[in-house]
């Protein structure tokens, strides 16, 4: 499949974009005004779609609303179900297909404040950042958006992107040894370029996965959030019903609690969360 530059191009600017939505969103508070699209062109120095593209996204997310002569706001805060443990290793079995990879951008920017954030480093200090388009036998699945501390991969190549396991590379090649991570998937709906990358319609819906890797020590390795077919992917879940879990007052911590999407009663999530492409999401 031949990549499109025009299509790969729109895409990363957008991101950009984006991530400077999210760092003005990160500094407000829910109902918070949000400077107006003609402003945020003149800040950003891109054109009006690209901005309303960006913004487009982050209202479907629910993270930016639109009140009409009003202008943009933050959202109110999301309610969060959770489906993983608070102690354990959460396994998550490989995917059926052959995954490969392809750069669509490689190279080293400083963290900036939401990325230097979550991979708790200096907003100044530099990460390699990565675009890939993933595909699996040959069809388009997936657009991630990688950021990596520098210091831990300096030698980290494009190479290493395309071909493996990263997280192998990771371990073999820079000594750095995942543990374990924390990911998010929110409904979206993917943009006129996005779908040119995906081979899908335009506002096709989709998957935003979030996922925060730390190493043995603790360490925050990998911070990515990527773009998954929806036509594709469903979340598939196995919990355990376990007996009530008294609290320290003496009560029962299922009494009178609501589990979103479940029945009422004690509910303990253990052993998988799978996130399937008619099997599972790939994470190398």
């Amino acid at each position: 499949m031949a990549i499109d530059p025009a299509a790969s191009g729109a895409v990363l600017k957008r991101e950009r974009v984006r991530d400077a939505l999210l760092e003005l969103i990160e500094a407000r508070r829910p109902g918070d005004a949000v400077p107006s699209e003609r402003a945020l062109c003149a800040r950003l120095g891109v054109s009006r779609p690209t901005v309303r593209a960006a913004v487009d996204e982050l209202v479907v997310a629910g993270l930016l609303v639109r009140e009409h002569g009003r202008g943009m706001f933050v959202a109110a805060e999301k309610i969060t179900q959770e489906l993983v443990p608070e102690h354990g290793a959460l396994a998550v079995p490989r995917a059926n297909g052959v995954w490969t990879s392809r750069v669509l951008e490689f190279r080293t920017l400083p963290a900036g404040a939401r990325v230097g954030r979550r991979l708790r480093v200096s907003p100044a200090a530099e990460v390699r950042y990565a675009a890939r388009l993933r595909l699996v036998d040959g069809a388009p699945m997936a657009i991630e958006h990688l950021h990596l501390p520098a210091a831990l991969v300096p030698g980290l190549t494009e190479e290493e992107l395309e071909q493996g396991d990263l997280y192998e590379h990771f371990r073999d090649r820079h000594g750095v040894r995942v543990s374990e991570a924390v990911q998010s998937v929110e409904p979206t709906v993917v943009t006129r370029a996005e779908a040119e990358l995906l081979d899908v319609p335009e506002l096709s819906p989709a998957l935003l996965f979030e996922r925060l890797t730390t190493d043995t020590a603790g360490r925050p390795v990998e911070y990515v959030h990527s773009v998954y077919r929806g036509d594709r992917y469903r979340i598939v879940s196995r919990l355990a019903l376990g007996p009530p879990v008294s609290r320290a007052d003496g009560t029962g911590e299922g009494q009178g609690d609501h589990h979103p999407g479940f029945p009422p009663g004690d509910l303990t999530s253990r052993g998988l969360v799978s996130f399937s492409a008619h099997g599972v999401v790939q994470h190398d």
